[in-house]
Formats: C-alpha cells, structure tokens, sequence
C-alpha cells in the first residue's frame, strides 16, 4: 500500500513540473545615460507548447504591483499610467514566447520586475532587477563626461590651435605679400565664421555628458574644419604664383586629416563611451601640424621668393612698356 502512495507522490511531482514554464535568465539590467529613449525589459519562455497567443495570458509587476497586462483570449492590454509606454517589443512574437517589454527610458524605475506567463494549466514566472550603472549613471547629479578627460583637452586644445594658426597665416601674408581687398574681406569673413563654429561648438562640448547638446558641439568643432583646406590653398596662392609641390603636400594632408577626424566623429558619435576618440584626435593634430608647418613654410620659403623675385607690379610695368616700345 505504501508503495502505490509513494508511486502517486512521483507522478504528482513529475506531473507539477511539467505544468512549469521555464524562462531564459537574465538577473539584471543596468540602466544609464547611455540607453538611449527605451530600455528592454527581457521575458522569453522557453518551453510552450501551443504556441497560441489565445492560450496565453502575460502580467508584469514592479516591485509585486502589476502595471502591464495582455489577455490573449481577448487580445488586449492593460497597463497602468505610470508605465503607459510599455509595450511588446515584438507583439508578433508573442506565440513563440517572446513576451519583453520595450519602456521608456524616463518611466524606468530601479527596482525588481517580475513577468509572470501563464499557458493553459502551465504557468511560470521570472524576474529581473533594474540596477543604476556605477560607470554612466542616469540619475547622478554629477554629469559624466562623454570623453575622457585627458582627450577632451586635446579636442579643445587642437581646435583652438587650428583657427590660432590660420589668423597667423593671415595676417602674415595680408602684410607681406600681395592681395586684393575682397580677397582679405573673403579670407576674414571665412576665418570669422570657422573661428565662431569652434567657440560655440567648444561651449556645447564642455558641457559633458552623451547628450544631443554636447554631440552638436563636438560636431561644430569637426565638421566645419573642412574649412581650414581651401583657406590654406587661397592664402599660398597669394604668396607663390605657382603652387610649389610641398604646398600641394601639404594640401593633400590637411584634407587627409579632415577625413580622418570626421571618420573618428562618425564613430563616437554613437557611443556613449567612445572607443575611437584617438582616431579624431588624430585627425584634428594632422590638421593643426600641417597648418604649423604651412605657416613656417610661408614665412621661410614665400619670404625669400619675395625678397629674391621683382614685384608682381613691376613686372607687368615692364611688360607693358616693352610692347609699347615695339609698337612704336
């Protein structure tokens, strides 16, 4: 007798199991200011066997208070106002088990979500805690910065040196070489505005923090440095009649390391900690080395070709009084 007792035990234990729905582990979920507007709250069932959204019913609690709720008999859902952007990530993939939530970024509570499916007479649940990230956190009042410290100096720094050394480049060949009015009010106007692109950009960037403000002015500072390229171009063209093959080098570089410093901004610009900060700073230190070197370049080689060389003025006096004395 105690045997067919034993026998009933096991067959209502192995029975209670099977009525288990098992789920796929995930303990916790960081959140921070890197997530972006919503953040994933994950339920996946691995174990259905109907397979029919009309033979589920899914319930989501925070902290044991239910907030999200779907009938699959009915097909509806109820949720309460306080989570009124939670939705299925997938509402399709439902059947299948796939039951997380997609909630606002905003409305995300640190705590312990609890899904909880049940299917026919099978029933299961899971849970999952929503802990504050120590390395980027969302709601600390200290902002964190979006680059290191280190490389944010060198972003500033670099751009201040860039539009420093084209005023220099500027002023030298307006006071030394020839050049029309309209070309030094077309030089000046075209430095005004590189020189205000950085210093808005470099305010929005000192900012801090992976926000669309600090993005905008980390943008300011690398995009409108295409600028910088053919602005040396124009001002070599005052200095040399004929651009020498090192001015073309060094053109060739300049517009190398836009590339590169835009390259770079492409590829942390979706990164709340970017990994390629190096790469647009090196961009940027190819800008400003070719600009240091062009302006030694300038002052060296492009005042000894004046010194050595008769006006361009003069030149033209000459040519013009020698076709007079030939038409006589």
């Amino acid at each position: 007798m105690w045997m067919l007792c034993v026998w009933w035990v096991l067959l209502g234990t192995l029975g209670a199991g099977s009525a288990q729905l098992s789920f796929a582990k995930v303990p916790y979920l960081e959140i921070n200011n890197c997530n972006g507007p919503k953040i994933i709250l994950p339920c996946v069932v691995t174990n259905l066997k109907d397979n029919s959204s009309m033979a589920m019913f899914v319930s989501w609690q925070f902290q044991g208070n239910q907030f999200f709720s779907y009938d699959g008999v009915n097909d509806n859902i109820t949720k309460n106002n306080s989570f009124n952007t939670a939705n299925f990530l997938n509402r399709s993939m439902i059947p299948y088990g796939i039951v997380s939530l997609s909630v606002s970024t905003k409305q995300a509570r640190l705590g312990n979500y609890t899904c909880e499916v049940t299917e026919g007479n099978r029933e299961g649940k899971t849970r999952v805690e929503l802990r504050e990230s120590s390395a980027c956190p969302k709601n600390s009042s200290e902002i964190v910065p979006w680059f290191k410290p280190v490389e944010r100096f060198s972003i500033i720094s670099i751009i201040i040196l860039i539009v420093i050394l084209y005023w220099c480049q500027f002023i030298i060949v307006a006071k030394k070489f020839d050049m029309t009015f309209e070309k030094k009010i077309g030089l000046s106007v075209t430095g005004l505005l590189i020189s205000i692109f950085a210093v808005i950009g470099t305010i929005f960037y000192v900012q801090g923090g992976y926000t669309a403000l600090v993005k905008t002015g980390i943008g300011l500072i690398v995009v409108p440095a295409i600028i910088v390229v053919p602005l040396l171009y124009f001002l070599f063209t005052s200095v040399f009649e004929k651009q020498p093959l090192f001015a073309v080098i060094l053109l060739a570089l300049k517009a190398l390391g836009y590339v590169i410093a835009v390259a770079g901004f492409a590829l942390c610009v979706t990164e709340c900690l970017p990994k390629y900060g190096a790469v647009l700073i090196a961009g940027l230190a190819i800008i400003s080395a070719v600009a240091a070197i062009g302006l030694i370049y300038i002052i060296i080689i492009g005042s000894n070709l004046k010194d050595h060389q008769p006006p361009r003025k003069a030149v033209e006096e000459s040519l013009n009084d020698a076709k007079g004395v030939m038409l006589e």
